[in-house]
């Protein structure tokens, strides 16, 4: 049992002074395994407080500086990977193999890669008579989830820290072990007093009181679009800046004579990854009406594939949900689209004796007008829909209050891209194209507002300043410059 005590609050770790205690849970054992302190809210001021001090400093601080800072830090986790994957595999249900790849390896890689932009960016540029800044936005509460915890907090504490922002850092209580990890190498890597601090709490006590604190100047939020909504409501209400990553209802679109199995294979792949704990994963596979019996035979021939057991087993393709509560919301919503008039494909599976397991789930005859074609389930459930011709599908595409990601499946690569450009969502694949971590992340919509990953990702965390300069001040600065 790991009994964690202690916050990282201006450079130390400190004792946390708050009464309740939160448990975390193995998705597959169902057994506590780490036990949490809370912050109080006197934890919570005084780390928003260093946050506050230590941000003239960090923000004039050379960004070489802060970019071999980040480079240290990146240094310092990579020799915490192997704990990293375990804890992250206990607390979310990936397989451990895979979180070793995604919850892991590709977070570490990220801050470097937000270092090398960071180096490339042009952050003064000259406009007419105008000189035109960069500068960081101040203080920033970072309030992440749980279902790619080391993801979303590099996503947002990497490119804040090169902005020259200070950073608050609330992780969710769910899975806090890589925030804590991470403390430490932040700590190792001798990062000034205050730039990164830790508290750990729940959303409606600590998070919220980040989000209303007045020394508090941009909430970077990733969470459910309920969440997001009430964040924005408190934020815009001290005029707040805030960048919201939220949920999503992802389709893919497969047009006529595109490649059937393959759309089929990476959709469905798509959809269970993270057992559909994925803001961005494919949740509905729209289809012309005409290819869907093909469609369901191919996804009956792949859908046993997808074996349920322990996520430390390297056979287990699916691994469990997070916690009980979300199996039993997945459970629910399965089970209202089928009264509804939806038609499972595929044989029923035997599920584990123990674990949050919910099966490969992929619902057929799904309509419009079920809630589980509009509403994100967070769990393996593949939506078929089916569409009469291409003006149709799109629409259906487009048809949800989302706008996250989305795919295009096509035979013509001009026809193809035609579509994938009428798609409202923030990134679109075409035939199964690889994801860019340096392309822009975000959405439309209740999916959120901003971009993380990349270039703009580091933009996010800065505010222009436009400085007018007289025309003796152009005349030596060309001439210092020459």
């Amino acid at each position: 049992m790991l009994e964690q005590t202690h916050l990282f609050i201006d450079g130390a770790m400190t004792p946390a002074s708050g009464e309740q205690e939160l448990p975390v849970t193995d998705s597959f054992t169902e057994d506590v395994f780490a036990r949490y302190r809370s912050a109080s809210h006197d934890d919570a001021h005084r780390a928003v407080a260093a946050a506050r001090t230590a941000w003239a400093g960090w923000s004039a601080t050379p960004l070489a500086e802060r970019i071999a800072a980040v480079r240290r830090v990146a240094a310092a986790l990579s020799e915490k990977a192997e704990a990293l994957t375990i804890a992250i595999s206990r607390e979310v249900g990936m397989p451990r193999k895979l979180a070793a790849r995604i919850q892991v390896g590709a977070p570490i890689a990220a801050w470097n890669n937000y270092a090398d932009i960071a180096a490339e960016m042009v952050w003064e540029t000259r406009l007419g008579h105008s000189l035109v800044q960069h500068v960081p936005v101040g203080v920033v509460a970072c309030i992440t989830p749980w279902n790619y915890p080391l993801h979303q907090i590099t996503g947002k504490v990497a490119p804040a820290l090169l902005a020259g922002c200070t950073v608050v850092l609330k992780p969710s209580e769910i899975a806090p072990t890589s925030a804590a990890l991470l403390a430490e190498a932040v700590q190792q890597a001798g990062l000034p007093p205050g730039v990164f601090n830790l508290v750990h709490g729940t959303g409606p006590d600590i998070g919220e009181m980040l989000v209303s604190h007045p020394n508090i100047d941009m909430v970077s939020f990733t969470g459910s679009t309920r969440a997001g909504s009430h964040i924005a409501a408190i934020a815009s209400s001290q005029i707040k800046r805030i960048a919201l990553e939220l949920g999503g209802k992802s389709a893919a679109l497969v047009l006529p004579g595109a490649d059937l199995p393959t759309a089929v294979k990476a959709t469905l792949a798509s959809c269970m990854l993270n057992s559909g704990q994925t803001c961005s994963s494919m949740t509905r596979l729209l289809v012309q009406r005409n290819a869907l019996p093909e469609v369901e035979r191919l996804v009956q021939d792949l859908i046993d594939s997808y074996r349920m057991g322990d996520p430390a087993d390297a056979a287990t393709r699916l691994g469990p949900l997070v916690s009980a509560n979300q199996r039993e919301k997945v459970q629910a919503m399965i089970d209202s689209a089928v009264a509804a008039g939806a038609r499972s494909v595929g044989a029923e599976q035997s599920v584990p004796d123990h674990g949050f397991f919910i099966p490969a789930t992929v619902l057929s005859d799904v309509t419009p007008a079920m809630a589980i074609a509009m509403e994100e389930v967070f769990g393996p459930v593949l939506c078929i829909m089916c569409y009469d011709d291409i003006e149709d599908g799109i629409t259906l595409a487009n048809g949800t209050e989302y706008g996250l990601a989305g795919a295009v499946w096509g035979p013509v690569m001009p026809d193809t891209l035609a579509v994938a450009r009428r798609i409202r969502a923030g990134q679109v694949d075409i035939n199964g194209a690889p994801f860019n971590a340096a392309a822009p992340f975000g959405g439309f919509g209740k999916s959120g507002i901003g971009r993380e990953n990349g270039y703009h990702g580091i933009q996010e965390f800065l505010e222009p300043v436009s400085i007018q300069l007289p025309t003796t001040f152009i005349e030596s600065l060309s001439e210092s410059r020459s």
